[in-house]
């Protein structure tokens, strides 16, 4: 069993242990050695945090995983087994997680006592925290929480830790999303939240500083919410405000006026594209015409033409031209998206055809094939010649 010194001190960022094992690994393309100390302060991925970041003697430590009480850290490089090596974690990171930590605690305290729903999944990365309740939330009631949250945070409540016997917790009213074995550790919030829990946490919810709800969606008959609390809000918000500063001064618009222009140009946008797909329509339609009546097979090599315009093109030349009737449109990354159709022929043979000396992508039925390839236009005229 590997002594928890981040259970001791959550705000430690140096120790000192001792090498009980090292032990070299080999997994897919990673490799390193995955080492045991007695003792360590770096916290592992556990209870659906990531692990802590950090060095030993210096060496970057990769991952943290726990298994029966015994941590392992993997490592790229070996330590010598009976030695006294000297931790580093990297305190940026384990602080922005404890913030991340505690605001979820608060979060689904309020969520558990106001809508009575439980908090069944549960993800702190790197980047986002993601909490999944079993009942659904509206909008307006995720603000209200959210409101909540931040009038408990600038309360600087007390954050505590208690190891209650098995008696003590018979009578104890505490969330936990899976059975524990041994013994339990409880954070309370006073007055908001008490739950079983196995990550560092703040010691006061003053040093969570904020807590921002970043998405809502519907899932598996409950939500599943996305949170960011703490420095890592504070960088949201900003890149959030220089997106709009941004946009504000490319538009020349002033930032409240935002929504109703983007909304104009949207409509304005949809407008032109429909002009457009209308002027590219006639403009296939007039080369079209000028193709001879008698000229069996029609390939057209075009540029941005959206489907239903190539569509309708294979469906009109097919009605005038005996042999096989193409549109081939030029991707942006090379290549061609294609409609082939015919009316005589078995356009799922071309399609064969173009698969097995192009490795064309698609099908479709006898009548009309659509799909992409990666060939030179003098290729393809060639082959279906």
């Amino acid at each position: 069993m590997t002594e928890k010194l981040y259970d001791q001190d959550a705000y430690a960022v140096e120790f000192d242990a001792k090498v009980i094992s090292c032990e070299a690994y080999q997994e897919k393309k990673e490799s390193g050695y995955h080492v045991i100390l007695d003792r360590t302060l770096f916290f592992p991925e556990e209870g659906g945090q990531s692990p802590d970041k950090g060095t030993i003697d210096g060496i970057e430590v990769t991952d943290v995983q726990i298994k029966k009480d015994v941590i392992t850290h993997s490592l790229k490089e070996p330590l010598a087994v009976g030695e006294t090596v000297h931790g580093i974690i990297d305190w940026t990171h384990r602080f922005n997680n404890m913030q991340q930590h505690s605001g979820e605690h608060i979060f689904s305290g309020i969520v558990h006592s106001r809508f009575g729903y439980d908090n069944v999944g549960f993800h702190l990365s790197d980047n986002i925290v993601t909490m999944d309740f079993n009942g659904v939330l509206t909008t307006d009631e995720v603000r209200e929480v959210e409101t909540a949250v931040n009038e408990v945070i600038v309360k600087n409540l007390p954050v505590e830790i208690t190891y209650p016997s098995k008696e003590e917790l018979k009578t104890l009213d505490y969330r936990s999303k899976i059975e524990i074995e041994g013994q339990v550790r409880i954070v309370t919030i006073p007055g908001v939240d008490v739950c079983a829990c196995c990550a560092p946490h703040v010691k006061k919810t003053g040093e969570i500083g904020m807590l921002n709800v970043q998405s809502l969606s519907n899932y598996k008959g409950g939500v599943r919410i996305s949170i960011l609390s703490g420095f890592r809000a504070l960088e949201e918000e900003r890149k959030k405000s220089q997106v709009i500063s941004s946009i504000s001064g490319t538009l020349s618009a002033n930032q409240e006026l935002l929504p109703e222009l983007v909304e104009k140009l949207k409509q304005s946008n949809q407008d032109l594209k429909y002009k457009l797909a209308q002027a590219k329509q006639k403009l296939v339609e007039q080369k079209m015409k000028e193709i001879p009546a008698d000229q069996e097979n029609v390939l057209l090599f075009e540029t941005d033409l959206d489907t239903p315009v190539m569509r309708n093109a294979i469906n009109g030349l097919v009605e005038t031209h005996a042999g096989i009737c193409g549109i081939f449109v030029e991707k942006e990354e090379g290549g061609y998206n294609f409609i082939i159709g015919s009316k005589t022929k078995d356009c799922r043979e071309i399609a064969t055809l173009l698969r097995e000396k192009t490795g064309a992508r698609g099908g479709g039925s006898a009548a009309m094939i659509q799909g992409s390839v990666s060939a030179e236009e003098k290729d393809l005229r060639e082959l279906l010649a």
